[in-house]
């Protein structure tokens, strides 16, 4: 995939949660986020080896990874309704290599090459009952990794980078990130709305 541009219109065949869950926080990563951060780890070279895509959902950062042709990509979730939905993206995306995709929690990913990548949108832990997931998420991937790229609510970056220093990690960047999502749940008083996010790219001391 040559440009930007042609990975977000690639992106946008990905279709969403046919019946989101709100106690999974399960709100779809837009086309235009995913293909430019995608966009940016390929040009700092963190796409070359294993990717794994925590908390994968409808497996829109896995498969704008998979357009990379990186060595792999894993896609992981705990809700098999998501997964079964990303197997059904891979199929309209068709990537050049499918992603594997895993159930399991993105809390506790369990094995994970060496020296892997994770881009991953977790869950910002804004539900009751689902406080500290975004923390879960975070602690995982700093677990299993040698870069991250994890986005979290605008206004998370001296948690982050607090967080991850305290396990020997670094913030190198911080993207700035708007959200336009429509309405999906019945607590939802607008037909659309803007989420203001932050992507925070980490790597290994």
């Amino acid at each position: 995939m040559d440009t930007k541009r042609a990975l977000e219109r690639h992106l946008s065949r990905v279709r969403g949660f046919d019946e989101p869950r709100v106690e999974l926080e399960q709100y779809p990563t837009p086309a235009g986020i995913a293909a430019h951060l995608v966009h940016i780890a390929d040009l700092r070279g963190d796409l070359g080896g294993t990717v794994l895509d925590l908390g994968t959902g409808t497996g829109m950062l896995a498969l704008g990874v998979a357009l990379r042709s990186p060595e792999r990509v894993i896609g992981l979730d705990a809700d098999p309704a998501a997964i079964e939905t990303a197997r059904e993206n891979a199929r309209r995306v068709d990537p050049p290599r499918d992603p594997d995709w895993v159930l399991g929690d993105g809390g506790r990913p369990g094995l994970c090459p060496a020296g892997a990548t994770v881009l991953m949108n977790p869950p910002f832990g804004a539900q009751r009952g689902r406080r500290g997931a975004d923390r879960r998420f975070l602690a995982s991937a700093l677990d299993v990794a040698d870069v991250v790229y994890s986005i979290h609510n605008a206004g998370s970056r001296g948690f982050v980078e607090s967080f991850a220093a305290d396990r020997g990690w670094r913030m190198t960047h911080a993207y700035g990130l708007a959200f336009d999502l429509d309405r999906q749940f019945e607590f939802h008083e607008r037909e659309r709305t803007t989420i203001e996010a932050e992507c925070y790219r980490l790597v290994r001391e």
